[in-house]
């Protein structure tokens, strides 16, 4: 069985390789592109306005790498980074995910708040239950996020308005811009082979099906297979005419059993 791992990359590559690990037959078909912002000096401001902030909320991987990567001063090469120094700022997190690339970077456990392993979900929501004692009037918060086609912040707004209710000031800033993929005509050839191939689909997005609805135009997938990371992104397969979806934790044991239960 053939799993086609839909994240950005880097994410793609390293899915693709824990899941060969696994002993699947998995390949990367990216469904985002990711760039960085197109107005980096927005986020150097927020970088020098850090100590301001109780709290970084970052919505993804791909925002931690882009925030920092964009901050990290030019003598200092790639492999040469120190941890940054955030102070007393927390940093927020939604799934393991995003809390990897902040252990990455060489941020500690300590300076972290993310739903534990253990949680049914790694959501906004479950973000929210952890971090809400801690927010008071005028607790500010920088959610660290990305963009749209055109450079303007886009995705859930949910946990913006939590903080706004309990009073907290919140920013945005752009670290990084989601783009639809170009595909190759091997990418194309392989994703309309999966759509009734048998391969199942990991889909950790709903812009990302809504992405290959768009590359896929003309294409029915009622004999493709998914397993979605999410509950809303379960919803979105369905509404693209999945005719299998599974829901699965964005975990890879989780993953790997809800891929093992559609053999």
């Amino acid at each position: 069985m053939r799993v086609i791992v839909t994240r950005p990359e880097p994410e793609a590559t390293r899915w693709v390789a824990a899941l060969q690990a696994r002993g699947f037959d998995a390949a990367a078909l990216p469904l985002i592109d990711i760039t960085p912002a197109r107005n980096p000096a927005l986020v150097h401001a927020a970088w020098q306005g850090l100590a301001s902030y109780q709290a970084l909320m970052f919505v993804s991987g791909s925002a931690v790498t882009h925030f920092f990567e964009q901050n990290r001063p030019s003598a200092q090469s790639e492999y040469a980074q120190a941890a940054p120094d955030i102070g007393a700022t927390r940093a927020w997190a939604t799934g393991p995910g995003t809390q990897a690339a902040l252990l990455q970077l060489g941020l500690t456990a300590s300076q972290i708040d993310a739903p534990a392993h253990s949680a049914g979900q790694f959501d906004s929501e479950a973000l929210w239950q952890l971090v809400a004692p801690n927010v008071t009037p005028g607790t500010r918060v920088l959610v660290v996020r990305g963009g749209g086609v055109d450079g303007e912040s886009a995705g859930r707004s949910w946990l913006t308005e939590q903080l706004a209710a309990a009073g907290a000031v919140v920013d945005t800033v752009v670290a990084y811009e989601r783009h639809p993929p170009q595909f190759t005509p091997a990418q194309l050839a392989l994703a309309q082979s999966a759509t009734h191939d048998g391969a199942v689909w990991l889909l950790s997005s709903s812009e990302a099906i809504g992405n290959l609805e768009v590359c896929l135009a003309g294409h029915t997938l009622a004999a493709a297979r998914a397993v979605a990371t999410h509950p809303r992104i379960a919803d979105a397969a369905h509404a693209a005419g999945f005719g299998v979806v599974c829901s699965s934790r964005p975990t890879l044991d989780d993953v790997a059993a809800s891929i093992e239960s559609l053999i």
